[in-house]
């Protein structure tokens, strides 16, 4: 299944681009699905469907979940449970839910799953998110004690005493299950992120981050949009000076290596499906280009070394720092940060040094004689 995930600068109108795209890759005869909140000017027609996340009604289904699994332990704590009536959703309630409507559209039988995200730093973090909410979990509740569950009845009979509840253990299982499921839909080869930007001052700078935050998470940037474009033919010389403006910063994305589709300032908001054809991207939906793998250099022989190669592009080496801590590498660059766990060849060697050479990150590892394997 294809999924493209439509982010962009706040105010760029990524919300307007995302529906465009589903629209018309619908009537092209394709069986579309559109996450998005507010794509209340896209009613589901013919083969596409609106899916409208609901990080209230969400939030409320799974507080009511946990604690009906969990009522046991509550009733031994003595606490009160909640009535749907009185909860109020969290903040961090909108990522989770926009998180399970990915889950669920990669289960959705749709041939293109067209997902409105965020802006873009929002984007970023909601992206990553199932990564680090695994790793948390593996570190708190390892699963190898998680093995240790089904003793506990034992222990608690003998003990006399209530154990730790089994309920944790299970519930912590599923949600390893559930992250785990958008995970693989957000690192699947055919899923990617379009970068919707209106060109001015800030869009060659947007570009930048969003490509080394997706060069960090392993994703790919199939295309930029640059939205509104003013008509180049104007006689206002005002509305002239302001295309001149736009069409400079339109260069500059270009010289920056971007795709860029460019879509007209219809001079209203869209009011329909009707101005969303209008605009739609010329690119299509097609698969997009494989993410450059991060690959380890056998120098041994000439250097003594291993050579990990990180794809950072754009990356500058003032905003670079890396430190190892057991089996994984700390990464951060810029606002992004990454624990990337070691290729195995690496867990067996010790940091040597590290450089940075037209955004190819070179970490240098060299060998634990103790570790390595010996060879005759």
């Amino acid at each position: 299944m294809r999924i493209i995930l439509v982010t962009g600068l706040g105010g760029a109108g990524r919300t307007t681009v995302a529906a465009a795209t589903a629209l018309a890759e619908a009537r092209a005869g394709r069986r579309v699905l559109l996450v998005s909140e507010d794509a209340d000017v896209l009613p589901s027609e013919g083969g596409l469907r609106v899916l409208r996340p609901e990080p209230a009604t969400d939030f409320r289904r799974e507080f009511l979940a946990l604690q009906a699994r969990s009522a046991t332990a509550l009733d031994l704590l003595g606490a009160s449970p909640f009535e749907e009536a009185e909860l109020t959703e969290l903040p961090g309630s909108r990522q989770f839910a926009l998180l399970r409507s990915l889950r669920d559209a990669a289960e959705g039988g749709h041939e293109l799953a067209v997902v409105d995200l965020p802006p873009l730093p929002e984007a970023l973090a909601v992206l990553a998110l199932p990564e680090q909410l695994r790793r948390y979990l593996r570190r708190l509740l390892p699963p190898e004690r998680q093995a240790a569950r089904a003793l506990r009845p034992m222990l608690a009979q003998l003990a006399g005493v209530p154990m730790p509840a089994q309920w944790l253990y299970e519930t912590t299982a599923r949600w390893e299950a559930e992250l785990a499921a958008v995970q693989a839909v957000v690192d699947a080869p055919t899923t990617s992120v379009r970068l919707v930007l209106e060109p001015g001052p800030a869009a060659v700078r947007a570009l930048r981050a969003a490509r080394l935050g997706l060069a960090l998470q392993g994703l790919a940037l199939d295309a930029v949009v640059a939205n509104r474009l003013l008509p180049a033919d104007s006689d206002d010389p005002w509305l002239a000076g302001l295309t001149t403006q736009q069409h400079r910063h339109l260069a500059e994305l270009r010289a920056a290596g971007a795709l860029v589709d460019e879509l007209p300032h219809l001079g209203r908001d869209p009011r329909g499906p009707e101005d969303l054809a209008l605009l739609a991207p010329a690119r299509p939906a097609a698969d997009p280009d494989p993410v450059p793998e991060w690959t380890v250099e056998d120098r041994r022989e000439a250097d003594g070394v291993l050579v990990w190669h990180i794809g950072l592009p754009g990356a500058v080496k003032e905003e670079l720092s890396l430190v190892r801590r057991g089996d994984e590498l700390l990464l951060t660059v810029g606002a992004f940060r990454r624990n990337i766990p070691l290729p195995a060849a690496l867990r067996r060697c010790t940091v040597t040094g590290a450089g940075l050479v037209e955004g190819d990150l070179r970490v240098r590892f060299t060998p634990d004689p103790g570790l390595w394997p010996r060879t005759s």
